[in-house]
Order: C-alpha cells, then structure tokens, then sequence
C-alpha cells in the first residue's frame, strides 16, 4: 500500500491532521508526516522542511491557503496520484495546477473519507 504524506502534522491531538494520521494508522495506511515542527505521532516522525520523499500515492493537506504556495512545486515534484484538500485547505488556483500536472485534486475531508470507506 502506498504512502499518504499529512502536510501539517502536528502532535496536537485536538488538531485534524493529528486525528487523521491517528485514523489512516488504524486503517493500515502507511504514512509520512510533515510539519512546522518535529515531533511524531505514533512513532511514526513528524518531518521538517521539504525532505525527499518516494512512493507517495497521496497527500492529504492540513495546511490553509495562504501557506500552501511554498509547497507548490515540492508537491509536483513527488507526484502523488491525488490531493486532498480537506475543509479550510480549498485553493482552486493550485488545484487548477496540480489538474495540469495530472495530478487529481479532491475537496474533501480525509477523516470522513476514511469513515465511509471512500479513502
């Protein structure tokens, strides 16, 4: 099974990225992580910066808009067949570039995907 990258992990269990990495580890999707600071969630490490990454199948963004540009190309780059855009996370003018990049952008919420068996 391939990898979803959680941009916007954070060891805050209140936070939403947090309970979808909680979420996709219990539904036996592996994972990668990153965020603002380094920490881990469940063992598994939360990533800094834009490290090097292979077989990611999807990324599930828990970053807003206005944060989202530095990523851009980082995003296209590792070549996820799909981007999540969970609510409050919705950016057309990047969702209408990842189209070009043929990469398939979704609006949706990871945790309910995850809920009603559409992940």
């Amino acid at each position: 099974m391939k990898k979803t990258l959680i941009l916007g992990a954070t060891e805050n269990h209140d936070r939403y990225a947090n309970r979808a990495a909680q979420s996709l580890l219990a539904h036996g999707y592996s994972i990668a992580l990153i965020g603002l600071r380094p920490g881990a969630v469940r063992g598994v490490p939360i990533q800094t910066g834009l490290p090097e990454l292979t077989d990611i199948d999807t990324v599930t963004m828990y970053v807003g808009v206005h944060n989202q540009a530095g990523y851009y190309d980082y995003i296209k780059k590792i070549k996820p067949r799909r981007v999540i855009f969970n609510p409050g996370a919705e950016n057309p003018e990047f969702e209408n570039e990842l189209i070009q990049a043929g990469i398939e952008p979704i609006e949706a919420c990871t945790l309910v995907m995850l809920s009603v068996g559409t992940y």
